[in-house]
């Protein structure tokens, strides 16, 4: 990446003592947010106070607003850090990088400070220092696409003898990789590399993958290029080239959160002997993307209802809330507009091989309901609740904090009964 830009604009006087996040800040980020995404550099200097302005002129701000653009991208997070009046610090997660940004306001809520700079460089993840059980051998799979190429790892018993079972697992939500991290969502969980682990001990082997434009995964494809469809293509491309491959005796398809439907629709007319769906939605993404919007504001409510209608109608909006920026920005409009095509109680039915669902009790992204409404789409799929499991298959309490503190945790092993209840399904299938 070329040199990062750090823009220092005003003097910023720090008091000692740390406060929460002051409402005039919030919102001023947020309006930031969204001008910036929009790519309105001219909306922006309008924020700036007298020492802004008398520092930038509008020129030099569009120059430097520019640069900014070209290196790192939208801007699709902002962490709030601390407060010490008059500077508050957030982490502003960029497309291309991860910047500490500090903002000062004035008494009229004008910015008259603004500065961004690198964060301290992060640890390596978990999964670059866990060493795979000495039972089990790993190597470099990959996938040729017509966009790029998908890169997994694939995990295989050094014992193994004769043809044995393997199971493709397919990531959930967001920019995952193949062990189930995400530096962009703060994801550390290692809950897929700790599944393929556990399944290879029990003599079944297993592939899983970075998912498109994640990791080694990249193409040459924009975000806007994007298209549900696209998740599911590189599945049956996996399931298709681990069929023809003559060590194993029949493939799995293993899907975790968004990766449930994505395994549901891999599965038709494929050579699939078995399906399982890990804390899979059980309605369409637009009821479920309500559903999370009810923590917002009513006015954000109503602008993602009718951002929602526009959609249905195949249209996309480029002027939105800066609120939604994040589950909504116009780059992914299309992304959206394909995803809630697809009804999982319906897609389920078209599974036609033995299906196994597993819930946990205590997810905080998809409740145990929508198991109960996969299982309805198909009546002889064994459904598995398992208690006090959360979304990234580990043991967590329903205290919402501690349940979230799981996620930043990659040590913690996943909840007990899981592989078992995995091992004893595909052992049942012929």
């Amino acid at each position: 990446m070329k040199k990062l830009i750090v823009l220092l604009l005003a003097a910023f006087c720090l008091e000692a003592s740390a406060q929460t996040e002051p409402a005039s800040y919030a919102a001023a980020v947020s309006k930031f947010t969204g001008f910036y995404n929009s790519n309105k550099p001219d909306s922006i200097y309008k924020m700036f106070g007298p020492p802004m302005m008398g520092a930038l002129t509008p020129d030099k701000w569009k120059s430097t607003f520019s640069q900014l653009k070209s290196q790192l991208g939208n801007l699709t997070q902002n962490t709030f850090v601390s407060y010490a009046a008059p500077v508050a610090v957030y982490k502003s997660t960029f497309q291309n990088a991860a910047l500490s940004m500090s903002l000062s306001l004035d008494q009229k809520n004008m910015i008259i400070g603004l500065l961004f700079k690198p964060t301290d460089q992060p640890q390596p993840m978990a999964s670059d220092k866990k060493t795979m059980d000495p039972s089990l051998v790993e190597s470099p799979i990959s996938l040729k696409t017509v966009a790029g190429v998908i890169s997994g790892t694939l995990t295989i018993p050094k014992d193994a003898s004769g043809k044995i079972p393997v199971v493709l697992i397919i990531a959930g939500s967001g920019p995952t990789d193949r062990n189930g991290n995400s530096p962009q969502l703060q994801l550390r969980t290692n809950a897929y590399l700790e599944l393929a682990e556990g399944l290879g001990k029990n003599g079944i082997a297993s592939v899983r993958y970075d998912k498109r434009m994640v990791g080694a995964s990249q193409t040459g494809n924009k975000e806007s290029d994007l298209r549900f469809e696209d998740y599911v293509d590189d599945a049956v491309g996996l399931v298709q080239m681990l069929n023809s491959d003559e060590r194993f005796s029949k493939v799995i398809v293993l899907g975790h959160s968004e990766g449930s439907l994505v395994g549901m629709l891999a599965c038709h007319d494929e050579p699939v002997k078995g399906y399982i769906s890990i804390a899979g939605a059980g309605e369409r993404a637009d009821k479920i993307l309500t559903e999370q919007m009810k923590s917002k504001s009513e006015t954000q409510q109503q602008h993602f209802k009718a951002l929602l209608d526009t959609l249905k109608k195949g249209k996309t909006i480029d002027n939105i809330d800066p609120g939604l920026w994040f589950i909504a920005r116009p780059t992914i409009q299309k992304y959206l507009m394909s995803w809630c095509r697809y009804d999982p109680q319906h897609e389920i039915k078209a599974v036609k091989v033995p299906a196994l669902i597993i819930q946990g009790t205590t997810d905080l992204q998809v409740s145990t309901t929508n198991a109960e409404k996969l299982k309805k789409g198909k009546s002889d799929a064994q459904l598995v609740i398992i208690p006090n499991m959360n979304h990234i298959m580990k043991e967590a309490p329903a205290d919402h904090d501690q349940n979230l503190a799981t996620y930043n945790n990659p040590d913690l092993p996943l909840k007990t009964e899981l592989v078992p209840d995995i091992v004893k399904f595909i052992h049942s299938i012929n």
